[in-house]
């Protein structure tokens, strides 16, 4: 059982890969599950594109897709993750780069947990998931 961060066609973002994964092991918990094997794979624009028009069938850009592999309560997928995204995503929202990194890293972990963002009320639910995650984090950083 691990996680991994992996990179494709970009350099591997400056994140405390070992936080990093006791976070996303905290958060799971918190949500009565355990981590299986997680993937994380840091990419370009356009390979996020391609992985979402040959799986997905969908015609655009976005900053994750997660693949889940979950059984019972074992969370496992792998989770794509557009750095170039993210970035613009920072930028448009006047966030910093690396705390937007760090919501986007959760919002996988929190699919991967059963939590859906497909409608408005969803949405709301899942940002109050990342931001109690996030709190989380800086609990585990200080």
């Amino acid at each position: 059982m691990a996680i991994l961060f992996q990179n494709e066609e970009v350099k591997l973002p400056p994140i405390k890969r070992r936080i990093i994964s006791q976070w996303i092991k905290q958060t799971a918990a918190s949500y009565n599950k355990a981590v299986g094997d997680v993937a994380y794979i840091f990419c370009s624009d356009e390979k996020i594109l391609q992985i979402n028009r040959e799986y997905l069938q969908h015609d655009y850009y976005t900053d994750i897709i997660t693949f889940d592999y979950s059984e019972d309560n074992i969370i496992s997928g792998d989770i794509f993750i557009s750095l170039d995204t993210v970035k613009s995503n920072s930028e448009q929202f006047g966030t910093d780069f690396i705390d937007e990194l760090h919501r986007i890293i959760i919002h996988g972990i929190l699919h991967l947990c059963g939590i859906n963002d497909k409608s408005p009320e969803e949405r709301k639910h899942m940002t109050q998931c990342e931001d109690e995650a996030l709190k989380n984090l800086k609990l585990i950083i200080s």
